[in-house]
């Protein structure tokens, strides 16, 4: 409306013409759809979106540009409310650069793709810091381990002194003036006399304050004085010395348990030597305490071995993607690793992990009891309900002595083309571990599992029971407490060993001997009691003997009653268990 210099409205209408394209968008926002030409032209035009009444509809009526300030009605009202027949025609007059109904807008393509790039790339940062920290973690898990033997594990006493006592008491005179006298100020004439520095203003402020402090220093030095042989002051000292006799008390107490727990791992008593050994291993992974490991420890006397039991990281620590990719459509799709590098990574970790813990039990064991180590590494699912063992170590002291983690500053070899993932076969944590005849197992992400050397059941085994070392071991003791020294391993496998040892003159087992020795559940026929006698000849030995956790059938009782045989001794299930309690005083169970 129009309104005159007196601020009434004359009854004149003056039309507001909306922004380019704001029509178009209304159309498509009513879902319209304007008529096209085959050149893209827009049919039909508005009913008076030129100011022209609705009969005007030639070309004439086309270069009206108005009706006059008279014209009222819908024509003479603009376009305000255009007829809805004509809806689809409004684009026609949005300009040359209009994108119309139905069309793209590039901008909101641009925008679109913008968004999916910046996604992808947050998404293969991601996966770049579960490479990053898998690399941390192979680090970290090939650091030295410090060993915690006893002597580690000491407490030491330090009393602490009253704070009346402390330091300072011997020096807690009473205090002086001198200490506290600010310096005279320098004399601005020689010849003045002291009377003229006396009437510097900054000298007497100077001169009162530290009057106050010596004032107060001296009172509360009276004041401790004082105090010193109040009942107060006995009451506190008395608590501090009870304090300081408790803390004595506890370190000298915590050290004779120490001490008695040596005493007992001396005994190799299974508690002592259980109780060690995990201390020793739960130190272990304070390098990656985010990466929980656990491993317990079962100890059997009769063998003189350890067995561990290693809970391994789940699966899916390892990166399964490489990174994400923008496809031409906009999707972002993921980038999948080899599997064959992913499951190389797992073992690498494994490797690692399982070094350590052999490591950390050889480095604790300073007084030499355990004679070997047998390490099974479980991965343990919630979803199923048995364990899948997917490495398996045997190793005997020797071996562990010559067992040792990767340098600290260069862990793994890095190569441009692979960085931290080099080839499972180059890694150094894996070929040590093959090294010590470990069974790993070949895919991880196949659920392909191994066979434990020794499981970590009771402390009282069967022969079965036995890893390979351990039954080795344990014929070794039983004939060396016999007699046989200078014994010397030939063979050995994981059902038994062939061995030769001297007996010295007068002893049970006097002269040279070839031992065979294996776990069976079966009866020996006599093919084995003929290989034996010529093995006794080739190796010119005097005797022969075939130890067995079975029995022997009646044809070889017979064949070493002969007289070509009688060099022939047999030992079987019985008689084993039999010599483990005479001469190292303890069971073997039954059962093979």
């Amino acid at each position: 409306m129009q309104y005159s210099a007196d601020g009434q409205s004359d009854g004149t209408a003056t039309v507001q013409f909306p922004r380019p394209g704001f029509l178009a968008s209304v159309f498509r926002d009513l879902g319209a759809e304007g008529e096209r030409e085959s050149d893209g032209a827009v049919t039909g035009r508005p009913s008076g979106a030129a100011g022209d009444g609705p009969s005007d509809g030639g070309p004439s009526g086309g270069g009206a540009t108005g009706a006059g300030p008279t014209g009222t009605g819908p024509s003479a009202a603009g376009s305000s409310a255009p007829d809805p027949a004509d809806r689809g025609n409004g684009p026609a007059d949005e300009g040359p650069g209009h994108v119309g109904p139905g069309a793209a807008d590039p901008d909101e393509a641009v925008a679109a793709q913008a968004r999916a790039a910046t996604l992808t790339h947050h998404r293969t940062r991601v996966v770049q810091a579960e490479h990053d920290r898998l690399a941390d973690l192979l680090r970290r898990a090939a650091l030295p381990v410090s060993a915690m033997d006893f002597e580690s594990q000491l407490r030491h006493y330090q009393p602490r002194p009253y704070p009346a006592d402390g330091p300072g008491a011997a020096e807690d005179a009473e205090p002086r003036w001198e200490d506290f006298a600010p310096a005279e100020p320098p004399a601005a004439d020689p010849d003045s006399g002291p009377s003229r520095r006396l009437l510097d203003s900054g000298y007497q402020r100077e001169l009162a304050q530290a009057r106050l402090t010596h004032q107060r220093a001296l009172r509360e030095w009276r004041t401790r004085r004082a105090d010193a042989g109040s009942p107060a002051a006995d009451e506190s000292r008395r608590a501090h010395e009870a304090a300081e006799e408790a803390r004595a008390r506890a370190v000298r107490e915590y050290n004779e348990s120490l001490e008695e727990c040596r005493r007992a791992y001396r005994l190799a008593e299974p508690a002592a030597v259980e109780s060690l050994l995990e201390r020793a291993l739960a130190a272990a992974e304070t390098a990656t305490q985010d990466l929980p490991a656990p491993c317990r420890a079962v100890y059997r006397p009769l063998t003189r071995t350890a067995v561990l039991d290693l809970d391994l990281p789940p699966l899916d620590l390892v990166p399964s993607l490489t990174g994400y990719r923008l496809a031409l459509d906009g999707d972002i799709l993921p980038v999948p690793r080899p599997p064959a590098d992913r499951a190389t990574d797992y073992l690498r970790l494994v490797a690692r992990l399982a070094l350590r813990a052999l490591q950390a039990a050889d480095a604790v064991d300073t007084d030499e009891i355990l004679a070997g180590v047998v390490l099974n590494g479980w991965l343990r699912d919630p979803a199923t309900a048995e364990p899948l063992c997917l490495v398996s170590v045997d190793a005997d002291r020797d071996a562990l002595a010559r067992t040792r983690l990767l340098p600290p500053g260069t862990p793994y070899e890095e190569r441009d083309d692979e960085g931290v993932y080099a080839d499972a076969e180059q890694d150094e944590a894996l070929v040590r571990l093959r090294q010590l005849g470990a069974a790993v197992t070949p895919d991880p992400y196949d659920r392909a599992g191994v066979r434990p050397a020794a499981q970590a059941g009771a402390t009282v085994p069967a022969a079965s029971d036995l890893s390979a070392n351990e039954f080795a071991q344990l014929v070794r003791d039983l004939l060396t407490r016999g007699g046989i020294a200078q014994w010397s391993v030939r063979l050995r496998g994981p059902a038994g060993l062939v061995a030769t040892g001297e007996g010295a003159p007068g002893s049970a087992l006097p002269g040279r001997w070839v031992v065979w020795a294996s776990r069976d559940t079966g009866s020996i026929g006599a093919e084995q009691i003929e290989t034996l006698a010529e093995a006794v000849g080739e190796e010119s030995a005097e005797r022969g003997l075939r130890l067995t956790t079975g029995r022997f059938a009646e044809e070889v009782l017979d064949l070493t009653a002969e007289e070509s045989h009688r060099h022939i001794h047999l030992i079987d299930g019985d008689g084993v268990r039999e010599l483990a309690h005479t001469h190292l005083g303890l069971p073997l169970a039954t059962g093979g």
